[in-house]
């Protein structure tokens, strides 16, 4: 592409709006134009990119044995009301009506309609497994689409969904996912990491989330330094503190506490750390009643973990203040767990407290000297909080570390969560009916071009990976009008390069070379080559990588096979 036939203009500022790296570059290098909240245009250079990340994610689909089709992005609702998900997806189910007030969706995702496609096209064990994939538009209504198109309204989305006649292909099957994806990102010149995670409104058993590591990551990622542990924070189990509880060394007292509503109030107006202290948190019972939830003062209360407790409402859902009050006979932020009319469960660590500071249950008063057994029964206990840097890793191998990351891709076992619903089946050996088994594997095709934004830029713009660079080679001449041969040369090359495949990109606008240096930094175009007249005298060129600080010579015979040698250096993305 010649860049003076390119008409979109590079953007000074950036609406305000732009919170993320990725959004501001994207913005200002016109990758993408803003439609509206969570809408976004994809404009040629950024258009590039998309599908170079999407020739990746076919050719490795493909290779893993998927087929790819392609389904409707308006689904009929009686498939939603089939399995169920029509009340329980949510509001970001766009649900829209025809002209004859029949009911659709505009997909999030596939697969009730995939599941359709099974139980119509399969009928007996001998096709399976099979896995279908396609690469198309998804709709979620955020309620706050953000950070441009890593969390947007309309994204593309490769999905895939395989059925198996039981478990053990099931888990083949999500294991070639595994390798799939491993080598998608790899591809892709990404810095990853595979962790275990919760499977959410997609429902099913195990599922493991792929997230680029970058310090601007909406998720908390828990590693081990002791072996190749990874999982999502709200999945990671808290062990019990090591040891014995201590013994009870202080008696029972109340205290008087003005205005104490946090735990750093306490802190501050008793001289208690943190962690000497419990929070007592009321959320709504799945009987609707009450459940007190008990955690260390300087522990955070895990959602996930929370709601999956046996008799606590799905989704978590804290108690409003007038039913602690009304039920209770408490006001929040002086609640304790002596004394207190509901069930209680107790994580862990507050379980291993002795003497702790806890709320008095009456307003501008808490507790000192609290101790289970002596001052309240012994408690139920569960893992309910969030682990923290530092906590012993749960396969007993090192200590966990806390990182930064996107989520770009998610592989689910769904079991027979939708099979079973709709009814997909296939007659097995005996002429039986057998209810398939599912697999469910996503990868946000959008959110990847962000996520490597992310990951790969400086303060003057974009570093692309070379695999999914939108060019790979840019050539600034110099004296573009003024020198006949400057320009001879550069055409000359500008063809050679483009027919050896190496996607050049040629700034032949009547430009400042200041100007043409820096839009090429901005677009993020891996190798740079400069032809100036004094570097043809002496039949060289000058030759820079997007990351390099320095120039160095490139020979003005042979460039072709010389930048050959430098993407292949440099094409390698990290495992």
């Amino acid at each position: 592409m010649r860049l003076s036939a390119y008409p979109i203009v590079n953007l000074k500022e950036v609406p305000a709006d732009a919170e993320v790296v990725s959004h501001k570059l994207m913005l200002r290098a016109g990758l993408i134009r803003r439609l509206s909240a969570g809408l976004y245009s994809w404009m040629p250079i950024g258009l590039r990119v998309l599908r170079k990340v999407e020739a990746i994610v076919r050719e490795e689909m493909n290779r893993a044995g998927a087929l790819e089709i392609l389904m409707p992005t308006i689904q009929p609702a009686e498939l939603w009301q089939e399995s169920g998900r029509w009340e329980e997806y949510g509001p970001e189910l766009l649900r829209i009506t025809d002209r004859h007030e029949r009911a659709y969706v505009y997909g999030p995702t596939h697969e009730e309609v995939v599941t359709d496609i099974a139980r119509r096209e399969l009928r007996s064990y001998r096709q399976l497994p099979v896995n279908f994939y396609q690469i198309q538009l998804k709709f979620r209504d955020e309620i706050r689409p953000r950070f441009g198109v890593m969390r947007s309204r309309e994204f593309i989305m490769k999905d895939a969904y395989s059925f198996h006649a039981d478990e053990a292909s099931l888990d083949e099957g999500y294991r070639r996912m595994h390798d799939a994806y491993q080598r998608i990102f790899t591809r892709c010149g990404l810095s990853f990491r595979a962790v275990h995670a919760d499977s959410g409104s997609i429902g099913g058993t195990g599922s493991q989330e792929f997230h680029v590591l970058a310090a601007s990551g909406e998720d908390a990622i828990v590693f081990s330094d002791g072996d190749d542990y990874a999982a999502n924070l709200e999945l990671a189990p808290a062990l019990p503190p090591p040891g014995g509880r201590p013994a009870a060394s202080a008696p029972l007292t109340e205290v008087a506490t003005p205005k104490a509503h946090t735990i750093a109030d306490l802190v501050t107006q008793l001289g208690v750390p943190a962690s000497q202290c419990v929070k007592t948190l009321i959320v709504d019972g799945a009987a609707g009643d009450l459940v007190a939830l008990v955690i260390r003062g300087d522990h955070e209360l895990n959602a996930i973990k929370a709601q999956k407790l046996p008799g606590v409402a799905n989704p978590l859902k804290m108690a409003s203040p007038d039913r602690i009050r009304t039920e209770l006979g408490a006001e929040v932020g002086s609640i304790g767990p002596v004394g207190l009319a509901c069930r209680l469960v107790v994580d862990h660590a507050a379980a291993a407290l002795a003497d702790f500071v806890s709320g008095a249950n009456k307003p501008g008063f808490h507790v000192t000297g609290c101790n289970w057994g002596r001052d309240l029964p012994e408690p139920v206990t569960a893992d309910l909080r969030n682990v923290v840097e530092g906590d012993p890793s749960p396969t007993g191998n090192g200590v966990l570390g806390i990182a930064r990351g996107i989520e770009v891709g998610h592989i689910f076992k769904l079991g027979r969560k939708y099979s079973a619903a709709m009814k997909a089946e296939v007659a097995d050996e005996n002429s039986q009916p057998l209810t398939v088994y599912m697999g469910c594997y996503g990868i946000g095709i959008t959110r990847v071009v962000a996520a490597a934004i992310e990951q790969n830029h400086d303060e003057a713009g974009i570093i692309w990976p070379d695999p999914i660079a939108p060019f790979k080679v840019l050539l600034v001449p110099m004296n573009w009008l003024k020198s006949e041969r400057v320009r001879e040369v550069a055409e000359r090359l500008y063809r050679e390069l483009d027919a050896a495949g190496l996607e050049p990109l040629l700034d032949d606008r009547d430009a400042r070379p200041g100007v043409k240096f820096a839009d090429g930094e901005l677009y993020g175009i891996p190798h740079r080559i400069v032809i100036g007249e004094r570097g043809l005298d002496a039949g060289v060129l000058e030759y820079r990588h997007r990351r390099a600080t320095d120039n160095e010579e490139a020979p003005l015979e042979g460039l072709t096979e010389f930048l050959r040698e430098r993407i292949r250096q440099s094409s390698t993305g990290p495992a």
